[in-house]
C-alpha cells in the first residue's frame, strides 16, 4: 500500500456560514494493488461541543480537547467520503450530506469534479449509515438522484430502522428530523438499492463488518486487496480525540451509548492489532491513518 497525501481543493470560496469563511480539508490518496482510494471533502459540520460532551466530566475532557487544539463552544469536524476506483468500477462509501443539512457541508460534487470524477461516473454507492451528513447527498436540489448511474447498497438492518415509520417517533425530538430525511430520500432510491448483512461481501474485495452503537445498523467496511486492507469506519470512531483517548466514555452523537463503546473499544483494538489502515469519516487529514495504542488508550496517526 503506497499512501500520499494531496491538497484536493483550495477553499470552495466564501461561506456566510455564521460569518466565517468555507474551512479547508487535505484529502489522502492511497493505492490498494490495483485499486486508488480517495478521500473526497463534503466540507464541515457545525456542531456544539456539548453534542459531543453531553456529561461527560469537564474537568478530564477539557485537556484532551486542549491538546488538539480544541476550544470555543463549536466543533468543526472534517467530513470524509471514501472514494474507490479499480478501472471498472468507481464507488463512493456514503454520500455526503447535500445541500440540505447544513451550509458549511455539501462539497461532494465539486470536490469529486476537482478530482475528474462526475456524478454519473459513480457505479455504486455503499452506506456505513443513514445520518444526514452521510446519506441527503443523494438527492438535488430537485428531488433527482444526484448519482444517476448507481446502484445503491445499505445494511438491511440500517434500511429497516429509517424506513419504520415508528422511528420519527422513538428517536427523540431532536433526531425526528433526520427520520423524516433518512425516509423520504431512501424510499427515492429503494427501486436501486441492495441490501446487505455483517459478514458479506457487499462488492468484489468489500466486506461488511457490524459496527452497531452510532445507529442501529451501522456498518463499516474492510476494503482488501491480497495482503493488503483499508477499513473505511465511518461513524463507528467519531472523532480523533476523546474516541481515541477515552473509548470508554460515551459519545453524545451514538444513538446507543452502551453499543457505541462497546464497538469502539473492540474496532480500536483490531485496527491496533492488525496494523490496518483506517479511513474515518471525521477525522483529521482526510481522516486516514492508523491506529497505535499508547498505554491504556489509542492515538490516531494520520499517513504522510
Amino acid at each position: 500500500m503506497k499512501p500520499t497525501r494531496r491538497q484536493v481543493l483550495g477553499a470552495l470560496g466564501a461561506s456566510a456560514v455564521f460569518g466565517l469563511p468555507r474551512m479547508t480539508f487535505a484529502a489522502s490518496e492511497i493505492t490498494l494493488g490495483q485499486a486508488r482510494i480517495t478521500t473526497a471533502s463534503d466540507g464541515h459540520l457545525m456542531l456544539p461541543k456539548e453534542f459531543l460532551l453531553g456529561d461527560l466530566p469537564a474537568a478530564e475532557a477539557a485537556p484532551i480537547l486542549e491538546k488538539y487544539g480544541i476550544t470555543g463552544d463549536v466543533m468543526r469536524p472534517p467530513c470524509n467520503v471514501t472514494l474507490l476506483q479499480d478501472g471498472e468500477r468507481t464507488i463512493l462509501f456514503d454520500a455526503g450530506s447535500g445541500s440540505g443539512f447544513m451550509p458549511s457541508a455539501g462539497d461532494l460534487v465539486d470536490t469529486l469534479d476537482a478530482l475528474g470524477v462526475a456524478p454519473d461516473d459513480i457505479t455504486h454507492v455503499v452506506f456505513t449509515h443513514g445520518h444526514p451528513d452521510h446519506l441527503w447527498g443523494v438527492l438535488d436540489d430537485f428531488d433527482d438522484p444526484v448519482f444517476a448511474n448507481a446502484s445503491y447498497m445499505i445494511g438491511k438492518q440500517e434500511w429497516d430502522y429509517w424506513t419504520d415509520p415508528d422511528t420519527v417517533t422513538t428517536i427523540g425530538e431532536e433526531r425526528a428530523s433526520f427520520a423524516v430525511g433518512a425516509a423520504r430520500r431512501l424510499a427515492a432510491i429503494e427501486d436501486q438499492c441492495s441490501f446487505f448483512t455483517d459478514g458479506q461481501e457487499v462488492l468484489p474485495g468489500v466486506m461488511a463488518h457490524a459496527t452497531f452503537g452510532h445507529t442501529p445498523g451501522h456498518m463499516s467496511f474492510e476494503i482488501r486487496q491480497g495482503s493488503e486492507s483499508v477499513m473505511v469506519v465511518g461513524d463507528a470512531i467519531g472523532n480523533g480525540h476523546i474516541a481515541f483517548e477515552r473509548p470508554d466514555w460515551v459519545s453524545g452523537s451514538d444513538q446507543d451509548a452502551e453499543g457505541g463503546i462497546k464497538t469502539r473499544k473492540r474496532l480500536l483494538d483490531q485496527l491496533a492489532q492488525d496494523k490496518m489502515a483506517m479511513i474515518g469519516f471525521h477525522l483529521r487529514d482526510g481522516g486516514l491513518g492508523r491506529v497505535e495504542r499508547n498505554g491504556d488508550s489509542y492515538r490516531f496517526v494520520s499517513e504522510v
